[in-house]
């Protein structure tokens, strides 16, 4: 399926509520991505994820829609050439190779744009679905801590993906 990757834009607004006011996709990323997601949530995110340059945080855009975001988001101090890979994408488009191919078309952007060697991602242990999608993007699964993430009630493993340059 056809999407671009570009910046996000206030106009984004109301697909970006409907798309991510959804637990199947809140579940799975950390407690910065609220559920229910509000109209105010998505203002602060389109705020901050607009005004970075040089942009790191992108919409997946299909047919002049955003339907997800991926951002990578580069360390400081000792990790100074790593970043960090984050990533959803609405429950309509999962399992159409979209996210398999931002991730590819992201890393290619991220080696350009910043001084880094590696990116990684830290899906959660029972995220099946974006575990295979890094593992198809080319990710190797560098480590695996069990218990490490508390979310909804319950211990989720933390699992350590990364593509090196």
């Amino acid at each position: 399926m056809d999407f671009t990757l570009r910046p996000w834009q206030l106009s984004d607004l109301n697909k970006l509520v409907e798309f991510a006011d959804n637990y199947e996709i809140a579940k799975n990323l950390t407690n910065h991505f609220p559920h229910p997601y509000t109209r105010e949530s998505g203002e602060g995110f389109i705020g901050m994820a607009s005004k970075k340059e040089p942009y790191n945080i992108f919409a997946i855009d299909v047919s002049g829609e955003a339907v997800g975001a991926i951002g990578v988001h580069p360390q400081g101090d000792i990790f100074c050439k790593n970043a960090e890979m984050g990533y959803w994408l609405a429950e309509p488009f999962w399992g159409k190779g979209i996210m398999t191919a931002a991730i590819q078309r992201m890393l290619t952007y991220s080696f350009k744009t910043w001084d880094i060697d590696r990116v990684f991602a830290r899906p959660f242990g029972s995220n099946k679905g974006s575990q295979r999608v890094l593992e198809k993007a080319g990710f190797v699964l560098e480590g695996r801590f069990e218990k490490t993430i508390w979310k909804d009630g319950r211990y989720e493993d933390e699992l350590v993906y990364a593509f090196r340059k």
